[in-house]
C-alpha cells in the first residue's frame, strides 16, 4: 500500500512538473492579437471567433487592438510571441503578403507564423456613385481615353490598390491613384463626384444605395451583388485575390495545441454566431486548413512581390 502510494505520488508529481504542454491545452486565458482598430470588420469578426474559442476550450479568450503601420505591429507582437498556443493572431494575410515588400523594418516572413485557419474572404470592388453614367465596367474603362481614370483606395499597397493596378495593365487603361486612410474618407469624396471611381470594400457600401458596383476582385460573383460581374468576366485571366482572413500563431507550436486549435477554429466557422457576424459585415465565409491558408499565403507572397516591383511601388 505504501509503495503503491508513492508510485501515484511520483507519477502526480511528473505529470505536474512536465512541460506545459503536457497539460491540458489552454492552461489559462488565451490572447488574440487583432492588428486594426476595434470596431472594424475584421476586429468584429475576430471577436466572434474568439468567442467560439473560448466555449469550445471553457477558457477565457480575449481579444488585444494592436493597430499600427498597415497591421505589422500586431503581426510583429504576434512573431514575437512564444509559440505555446496562448498568444494568436486574427487578420488579413496582407501585412504578410505585401507590408514586406512596402514597408521598411518588417521582421517577420511568411514562414514567421503556424497557419491555423483561414475563415472569411474581404471582396473588393470597382464602384461609382449612383448619379455616375457609367452602367457597366466597360463603359468605365472604355472612357478612360488618353487622359486616364483617377480612383480612390483604402492605402498605397493595399489589395484595393494593387486590384485596380493589376486591372488596368490587363486592360491596357491608364490610371492615377488617390489614397485614402480607409473606405470612411474615401466614399464621400465618390459621391461628390470628385474620383471617376473607387475600390470600396463589399462590407463598407452593402446596403448604400448611393454607390453603384460595377466589378467584383474575386473569383465568384458576392452574394450581396449577384448582378455585378467578376474581374475575369471582363477579361482579366489574373487577379489580385481578396482579402484573406484567418486565425495565426507564432511559429513552432507543440503538435498536440495546433491540432487542437485547428478542430476549434473549423469549429467556429461553422458556429451561428460566426456566420451571423460575417453575414451582418457582408463579408463572404472562405474557409481553408491551416496547411492550405500557409501556402495560398506564401503563393501571394510570390504574386505580391512581382506585381509590386512591376509597379514600382516597393520600398526595397
Amino acid at each position: 500500500m505504501i509503495v503503491r502510494a508513492v508510485v501515484c505520488g511520483l507519477a502526480a508529481m511528473l505529470m505536474l512538473s512536465g512541460p506545459a504542454g503536457a497539460q491540458k491545452y489552454p492552461s489559462r486565458t488565451i490572447e488574440v492579437i487583432v492588428p486594426f482598430a476595434a470596431g472594424g470588420g475584421v476586429d468584429l469578426i475576430g471577436r466572434a471567433v474568439a468567442a467560439s474559442l473560448a466555449e469550445q476550450f471553457g477558457q477565457s479568450v480575449v481579444v488585444a487592438n494592436r493597430d499600427g503601420a498597415g497591421g505589422t505591429l500586431g503581426f510583429g507582437a504576434l512573431a514575437a510571441a512564444a509559440p505555446d498556443g496562448l498568444t494568436l493572431g486574427f487578420g488579413p494575410s496582407t501585412p504578410i503578403a505585401n507590408a514586406p515588400y512596402l514597408v521598411k523594418g518588417v521582421r517577420y516572413n511568411v514562414e514567421s507564423f503556424d497557419y491555423i485557419c483561414q475563415v472569411f474572404e474581404n471582396v473588393f470592388a470597382v464602384a461609382v456613385g449612383s448619379q455616375s453614367r457609367f452602367k457597366t465596367a466597360k463603359e468605365l474603362f472604355a472612357s478612360a481615353g488618353d487622359k486616364g481614370l483617377n480612383f480612390g483606395h483604402a492605402g498605397l499597397g493595399s489589395i484595393p490598390h494593387l486590384s485596380v493596378e493589376n486591372l488596368a495593365d490587363a486592360l491596357k487603361v491608364k490610371v492615377q491613384h488617390l489614397p485614402f486612410r480607409g473606405d470612411g474618407a474615401m466614399l464621400p469624396v465618390l459621391l461628390q463626384g470628385d474620383l471617376d471611381f473607387g475600390a470600396p470594400a463589399i462590407s463598407s457600401i452593402r446596403g448604400n444605395d448611393k454607390v453603384r458596383p460595377l466589378l467584383v476582385f474575386s473569383d465568384k460573383r458576392h452574394p450581396a451583388y449577384p448582378d455585378v460581374p467578376t474581374a475575369a468576366e471582363i477579361g482579366v485571366k489574373t487577379s489580385v485575390p481578396p482579402g484573406q482572413n484567418g486565425l495565426y500563431a507564432p511559429k513552432g507550436l507543440p503538435a498536440d495545441v495546433k491540432a487542437a486549435l485547428e478542430r476549434a477554429c473549423a469549429a467556429a466557422v461553422k458556429s451561428d454566431n460566426v456566420l451571423k457576424v460575417v453575414g451582418n459585415t457582408g463579408q463572404s465565409i472562405a474557409y481553408l486548413t491551416g496547411q492550405q491558408f500557409h501556402d495560398q499565403t506564401a503563393a501571394d507572397y510570390k504574386f505580391k512581390g512581382a506585381l509590386i516591383k512591376r509597379l514600382g511601388l516597393g520600398s526595397q
